[in-house]
């Protein structure tokens, strides 16, 4: 790899972990699409890098935090979530590469309906949803993390239409996001899916996402919940656009 290719990576590393920070989820969903853009690295190595930076993010955010995890809050949609990497990862060795476009077309979409839905008619439920509404969406959340590693949308849809304080959502996310990855990694690896070069990117990027990401972490909890909420839905709009357009792009090589 080129040294400008590494440094354009590492500052797309930045960009995505301080997003992360005031998301909770953009990590991998931005920093795929810088990579997609511009065409840096191989895909499936970004993805595979992906994985493990947004895995330290997560546990960066949790850095020096005393209070206890919300095991309990999130217990179904862990549990749910680890059943759907696996089947994500079945089916994505199932499909063929032109079945995979399809689904990453569907994807798009549903992702775009979501932050329509999110922004315009999402309000705040008044009672927490049923355990099996968890489970629903995170398995659903592991389905495309195993698919296409953007397990993020489902659960941020699901937890902001939550009546809980906005501190402790962000920390649900984070939670289940770190089972969710550390999940796809164990997974990945034993299959020998992680390549060299996905670990010199990764090498490369992790002290700039752990600073980013402490960085960030000290001011992003001050922002309001509608900032929140209206800052997940552009780029929610934006990552469905995005994969959209990248799925059209390529049925049309076949």
């Amino acid at each position: 790899m080129q040294p400008e290719q590494l440094a354009a990576f590492v500052l797309c590393v930045a960009i995505a972990s301080v997003l992360q920070s005031l998301t909770t989820f953009a990590f991998g969903l931005v920093l795929l699409g810088l990579v997609e853009l511009f065409r840096l690295v191989p895909l499936a190595d970004a993805t595979n890098a992906s994985m493990v930076l947004a895995l330290v993010n997560s546990l960066a955010f949790f850095w020096g935090d005393r209070k206890p995890l919300p095991w309990r809050e999130v217990r179904p949609a862990i549990i749910a979530s680890v059943v759907g990497v696996a089947s994500g990862l079945v089916l994505q060795h199932w499909l063929s590469a032109g079945s995979s476009q399809w689904m990453r077309l569907m994807l798009g979409v549903v992702v775009v309906a979501s932050a329509a839905n999110l922004v315009f008619a999402g309000r705040t439920r008044a009672q927490p949803s049923p355990p099996a509404a968890y489970a629903g969406f995170g398995w659903l959340s592991g389905l495309l993390g195993g698919l296409f590693a953007t397990s993020g949308p489902p659960m941020v849809y699901h937890m902001l239409r939550q009546p809980l304080d906005p501190g402790l959502i962000r920390r649900c996310l984070v939670l289940v996001f770190i089972v969710n990855n550390a999940s796809r990694l164990v997974m990945v690896s034993g299959t020998g899916q992680l390549s060299q070069r996905s670990l010199l990117l990764c090498a490369v990027a992790l002290p700039v996402a752990f600073v980013a990401t402490r960085v960030a972490a000290r001011w992003g909890t001050r922002l309001s919940r509608r900032l929140v909420v209206a800052l997940t839905g552009v780029l929610l709009c934006a990552t469905g656009l995005t994969l959209v357009a990248t799925a059209i792009r390529a049925m049309r090589q076949f």
